[in-house]
């Protein structure tokens, strides 16, 4: 075979994968920062939780909640598109109630306080014109249920 057909196939072959590695990569980079992101949502959602379940009152345990998803998505690095989204829910004695029902409950009975967080993680850095059907980003929710202390005072 001749030296100058070798190279041209050579040329060939890097114009027809390069941008078949280029989107590997960026499939990578969207599957890191995605994995990365719900690691520290569920961190976030477990202190929230914990923080609430701490608290003494619904509107305390709201305020700490919210405190400590925001210093544990700050600490990871994460940053949501836009606020993200924070729902509190609660259980008495096994059944699904409102968060603030929860701290109404007697000292004695056994209560839950359930945090969900929810944020859209953006690609917008990561995305390539050529990728038409790549989203813009992708929505995340995590959630964790603490107990709240069947023995303290509720408010």
């Amino acid at each position: 075979m001749d030296r100058t057909m070798s190279r041209g196939s050579v040329s060939i072959e890097v114009a027809v994968l390069a941008p078949a590695f280029v989107a590997l990569m960026v499939l990578g980079g969207v599957a890191g920062r995605t994995a990365v992101a719900s690691a520290a949502l569920e961190a976030a959602a477990h202190d929230a939780a914990r923080a609430a379940s701490i608290s003494r009152d619904a509107t305390t345990a709201r305020r700490e909640a919210r405190d400590a998803a925001r210093r544990q998505l700050d600490w990871r690095g994460i940053s949501c598109a836009g606020t993200p989204a924070v729902t509190f829910r609660g259980s008495v004695d096994g059944r699904s109630t409102t968060f603030n029902a929860a701290f109404r409950s007697a000292v004695g009975q056994d209560a839950t306080v359930t945090v969900e967080i929810a944020c859209t993680v953006s690609y917008q850095d990561i995305r390539l014109p050529a990728l038409k059907s790549m989203p813009a980003g992708n929505r995340i929710t995590a959630s964790f249920t603490s107990p709240l202390d069947r023995y303290r005072s509720r408010g």
